[in-house]
């Protein structure tokens, strides 16, 4: 998947209120990191409703090339036979991560502290997304690594020998920076520290809990620091994983600015990191219930009624990002709809995504008329109080959720809206397409 693929641009319009239950995949973060642990333990991990979507699928195959036994059982059902901390052994080709992100950073820190080498790749968005961010920390450990200018794909890293803990403070709030220093630190003598500013998804640790391995949160002046014993002896275990709220935000935030749409989704994870969309939503305005609240696999979840509402623009605080950062393109979607100004701040993580979402999200709501204002660190939507004209083209920078947003604004603009290429959307969403027009929705291409 190094090379990106023939475009396929896709096409939305309004043709009526969204209706019925949608059944949203498995969460994409809690599948790679289940895939990872799971090679790095003893014995079998048994994985249900994993993600199958291409990114997750690109980290299986990365897990099999270390040397972890992972079977396809159909139906989101994965077994991973694992090889232990420190058990990997080195792969025989490059690493093709294909989109993405999350799976190239944690697996090179997964890596990192074992003698072994391996190249890493991935398709033309993947390669030019900086890894330095990633790279450099790693390097502490006594990793190396050779690759292009800040550290682009492709890339070889090269294991430490006897790597011994780090204690590291992040100069950016990046649950990707946390989990593969968290990830290196296994198999580092000593223990590893991890100093955030602001609190990230924490679905790391909570399964490097649950694997068995001693990590202590502890909320400090300057943020949170993770301490991490290495050279634990991580224990299979049974997963289910829980449904995506990133990718449940799409057709949440479509029924929201679709009139008269109502719409169930069930089990959808609650996760206090990962949950500021829906908090964020609820403050402008958003009819959603939140029933049957519950644990599951030590995540919060809950089903989701959702029904179509008169939402007002809000700033949205600064401090929240970290919680809602994949979330803030469909946000701006919503924001269009909306009546006043939607402010949102501390969004500079933004611009080094899959592509500059706050450029790409710019740009395209202005194709479709809608005025913005951009900084460095953050967008500010004029909302048209629910008359948004589209009839453009968005340009969607092989972005995933750029793709899936637009198409979302499409079916509620007053004009049909076109993206130049939704090749992207099934790295993460590989049934949004089938799963909206099951709701009602127009989407073509």
């Amino acid at each position: 998947m190094a090379g990106h693929l023939t475009p396929i641009p896709m096409a939305s319009q309004s043709v009526g209120p969204l209706k019925g239950t949608a059944i949203i995949p498995g969460d994409k973060s809690v599948s790679h990191r289940s895939l990872i642990l799971g090679a790095l333990s003893v014995g079998e991990t048994k994985i249900s409703g994993l993600l199958l979507g291409q990114d997750v699928l690109d980290t299986a195959k990365a897990m099999s090339a270390f040397g972890a036994k992972v079977t396809d059982h159909g139906e989101g059902n994965f077994s991973v036979n694992g090889v232990g901390v420190g058990g990997f052994s080195e792969p025989v080709d490059v690493i093709d991560c294909g989109n993405a992100g999350t799976g190239v950073r944690l697996i090179m820190g997964a890596m990192s502290t074992s003698p072994i080498n391996a190249t890493f790749t991935g398709d033309a968005s993947l390669r030019s997304r900086p890894m330095d961010r990633i790279t450099d920390p790693l390097e502490l450990f006594g990793a190396k690594s050779y690759g292009r200018t800040n550290g682009f794909l492709p890339l070889t890293m090269v294991g430490a020998r006897d790597a011994h803990a780090i204690r590291y403070i992040s100069p950016h709030p990046s649950a990707q920076i946390k989990s593969a220093i968290l990830l290196a630190g296994l198999n580092a003598l000593g223990e590893t520290t991890l100093i955030e500013p602001e609190k990230t998804r924490d679905h790391t640790e909570r399964m490097l809990s649950g694997f068995g391995a001693d990590i202590e949160t502890v909320e400090i002046k300057d943020g949170f620091a993770i301490t991490l014993q290495g050279r634990p002896e991580l224990t299979a275990q049974d997963i289910v994983v829980p449904r995506d709220p990133s990718s449940a935000a799409f057709p949440v935030c479509a029924a929201l600015i679709v009139e008269g749409s109502e719409i169930f989704l069930p089990n959808i994870c609650l996760n206090p990191t990962r949950s500021g969309l829906f908090t964020t939503l609820v403050e402008m305005g958003a009819d959603i219930e939140f029933e049957n609240n519950r644990l599951e696999g030590g995540e919060p979840v809950a089903d989701l009624r959702v029904k179509s509402s008169c939402l007002n623009g809000i700033e949205v605080p600064p401090n929240r990002a970290p919680s809602m950062i994949d979330e803030y393109p469909i946000l701006s979607v919503v924001a269009a709809f909306a009546k006043g100004k939607t402010i949102m701040r501390g969004i500079k993580e933004l611009r080094v995504k899959e592509c500059d979402r706050i450029d790409a999200m710019a740009r395209g709501l202005e194709t479709m008329g809608v005025t913005v204002e951009e900084g460095e660190d953050y967008l500010i939507v004029h909302g048209q109080n629910g008359e948004v004209e589209g009839g453009g083209t968005a340009q969607t920078h092989l972005d995933h959720r750029i793709a899936m947003s637009f198409l979302c604004l499409g079916l509620a603009s007053k004009k049909s809206i076109k993206v130049d290429d939704g090749h992207a959307i099934a790295t993460s969403f590989p049934i949004f397409k089938s799963l909206m027009t099951d709701l009602g929705a127009s989407i073509t291409g």
